[in-house]
């Protein structure tokens, strides 16, 4: 970064008396705009877009969620009370336009928090997917004046329902596989040597199906556990003094998701072709990622699962939400993306409702790294597109 800069750090709280952490970088401190990150689940002060957002003669406020690097209890419904806190603290600080960039899973989080803030209080959700209240109609929502969206998948839970083992026939044992449903299988069209896949257009439906049929049954499990300990705690409040009443009310369940890295498009590069590289984002060996402690869901209460990892039930994804979007949006598209991918965002722009939307396509993978040596990075490309996007959208 060529000029210098200031940065200033703020623990907010939010309406709901939790804290949650932001850095504001300006240049001048006379800018009018400033652009807001946040993910989910992460914490990126660091992120490489920051630079050109200054360059552009922008602001820059990098936020946190409550719950830096844990999504055991992330709940999207109320994740939006950290967002709230955030772009209500750029109101007060006078910034003239706020514009939302949503990377990766950032876009979801994003999304939903403009389709909710658009919403007159009384309709906003009030019930999250797990059944508790979410107190959005009581809660401040300041709206936005654009959007940017770099190298977004569809939701949390429509990437995991994508990437999800459907051979799993017990959730309780990562090992017990239905061999008809294997995608890491050579009868089914894996090559374990070349670590590639070629499925058949027949295997590929029933895969498909087939994932949606276990999200089904997580949904069914989740809402069990709910209903076992909403049903105990009212015998407990009826009166009941039977211990397992009173520990099954108190009882925080949780539980295990395996094998959530078999997303069919990672291994056979012929289904919605691209730039990508043979792999998921956790490598190129399935036999480690999908049956190994690191990934996607891997443990969840019933209420995150519900409402973050569940591609039914979740309500924070663009199929859901981005028909809302009103104000002008930028979609970045890096077309070796290992997580989202080419039909994927055809069809979250296409669902975009803004009448002023913008679409670039940029060689580089899902972080924007570039994908052939001696090419220029997809970064700094993306922050180009960046920059100009806002010195003209936001005049």
């Amino acid at each position: 970064m060529a000029r210098p800069y200031k940065v200033e750090p703020y623990a907010l709280q939010t309406a709901d008396g939790q804290k949650t952490l932001g850095f504001l970088f300006t240049a001048t401190g006379a800018e009018k705009t400033v652009v807001s990150l946040m993910h989910p689940r992460e914490m990126s002060v660091t992120h490489y877009l920051v630079p050109f957002i200054l360059d552009a003669g922008c602001a820059c406020w990098v936020q946190a969620p409550r719950s830096i690097g844990n999504d055991l209890r992330l709940e999207h419904e109320i994740a939006l009370f950290d967002v709230a806190a955030g772009v209500a603290h750029l109101r007060r600080a006078g910034y003239e336009n706020i514009v939302l960039l949503g990377n990766s899973g950032g876009a979801g989080l994003y999304a939903f928090y403009n389709q909710q803030a658009t919403l007159a209080p009384e309709q906003r959700i009030a019930k999250t997917p797990g059944g508790r209240s979410t107190g959005l109609m009581h809660l401040d929502m300041p709206l936005v004046d654009g959007m940017i969206f770099v190298s977004p998948h569809p939701g949390q839970g429509a990437l995991l329902m994508s990437g999800l083992d459907p051979s799993v026939v017990d959730e309780n044992d990562p090992m017990a596989t239905d061999p008809a449903l294997d995608p890491f299988a050579p009868a089914n069209g894996f090559d374990v040597a070349a670590r590639r896949g070629h499925y058949a257009p027949e295997f590929v439906t029933r895969y498909r199906a087939a994932q949606v049929a276990r999200v089904e049954r997580i949904d069914r499990m989740a809402r069990e556990l709910l209903a076992r300990k909403l049903a105990a705690r009212q015998r407990v409040k009826g009166g009941s003094l039977d211990p397992l009443d009173r520990r099954l009310a108190r009882h925080a369940p949780i539980f295990q998701v395996w094998r959530t890295d078999a997303d069919l498009r990672a291994w056979d590069l012929s289904i919605d072709p691209s730039d990508r590289e043979t792999g998921s984002l956790w490598g190129n060996d399935p036999f480690v990622s999908n049956w190994g402690s690191v990934g996607f869901a891997r443990i969840v209460t019933p209420e995150s699962w519900l409402s973050t990892w569940s591609g039914l039930s979740s309500n924070a994804t663009l199929a859901k939400c981005a028909g809302a979007i009103a104000v002008p949006t930028l979609l970045l598209e890096y077309t070796g993306d290992q997580c989202t991918f080419p039909r994927d965002i055809e069809a979250i722009f296409a669902s975009i409702g803004a009448p002023h939307k913008t679409h670039r396509r940029v060689r580089g993978n899902h972080h924007g790294m570039a994908l052939s040596e001696g090419e220029e990075s997809g970064r700094v490309v993306v922050g180009r597109h960046i920059a100009d996007w806002l010195q003209n959208a936001m005049q």
